[in-house]
């Protein structure tokens, strides 16, 4: 590249950087302070070359953490962020309980979990809902764009997209979780079991319905089955009702319902082509 194409490119680079509306922390800084703070709240797995430091200096590490991350963000802030960072480990005991009733809730009904040890350091349904909870009071607290990088970390390491803006009630249980995607203004209600594969969506995905709700409401104890889709911000899923694997639903169901996608099987006679 000649001197002075370089120069153009560097200053068409300029331009594009001076108009960005937000400056974010690096990817890699949020993924290392979710992977330590769920260390910190459940210290199950050990890293073999790290530092036993005590239970204080980590939470004020982890404090100094946030306040960095939230550097970058400072100017589009509700308030001063050291007082985002004071609330957001004011709530830290609350979601310290949720989490727990989501992992004993995963232990409880899978039976190929030995235990809640094995839920919450191995089990990718409990770590992607472990950070959208972290993300979620981040939400709550008016942080932009931080809660969603946080869940889409977690979305690139269990291929289980959660938004942090949804609203999930207590003893959450993904199994598996490969492909559940919980879009923005879902509401789910407690003990509520999702299977992999399984989407909570919008019909409509055009821009201007960017302030409504477009993802249906699951009520309290409902089961998903592997694949089921649910669609649209007036679905509204009854609950103790069970959705059958590979349904299609755009249209509210009332409560105890069971609702099945029908196979159609076909016996081949000893005489039609193998």
């Amino acid at each position: 590249m000649t001197a002075s194409k370089q120069q153009q490119f560097f200053e068409r680079m300029a331009t594009q950087n001076a108009s960005y509306r937000y400056y974010l922390p690096s990817k890699p800084d949020v993924g290392r302070f979710i992977d330590n703070l769920i260390r910190f709240l459940f210290p199950i797995t050990q890293d073999c070359r790290s530092l036993v430091a005590s239970t204080a200096d980590t939470y004020h590490e982890l404090n100094n953490r946030l306040s960095c991350l939230l550097k970058p963000l400072s100017e589009h802030l509700p308030t001063d962020r050291e007082m985002i960072v004071e609330q957001f480990f004011d709530y830290l005991p609350t979601t310290y309980e949720e989490l727990l009733l989501d992992a004993q809730a995963i232990s409880a009904f899978d039976p190929a979990a030995s235990g809640v040890e094995e839920v919450i350091a191995i089990y990718p349904g409990f770590y992607a809902i472990a950070v959208y909870r972290i993300a979620h009071v981040l939400t709550d607290l008016n942080v932009p764009l931080l809660p969603r990088m946080m869940t889409e970390y977690a979305h690139s390491h269990t291929g289980i997209d959660i938004h942090p803006n949804a609203e999930i009630g207590s003893s959450f249980f993904v199994d598996h979780g490969t492909g559940v995607v919980i879009g923005e203004t879902a509401v789910i209600g407690s003990n509520v079991k999702i299977y992999q594969g399984v989407t909570l969506g919008a019909t409509n995905v055009a821009k201007s319905m960017a302030s409504k709700k477009r993802h249906p409401t699951i009520e309290d104890n409902v089961i998903i089955y592997a694949n089921a889709t649910i669609l649209g911000g007036r679905t509204v899923v009854g609950h103790d009702s069970m959705i059958g694997g590979n349904v299609w639903l755009t249209q509210s169901v009332e409560p105890y319902s069971r609702v099945y996608h029908t196979s159609q099987i076909e016996v081949r006679s000893l005489t039609s082509e193998s």
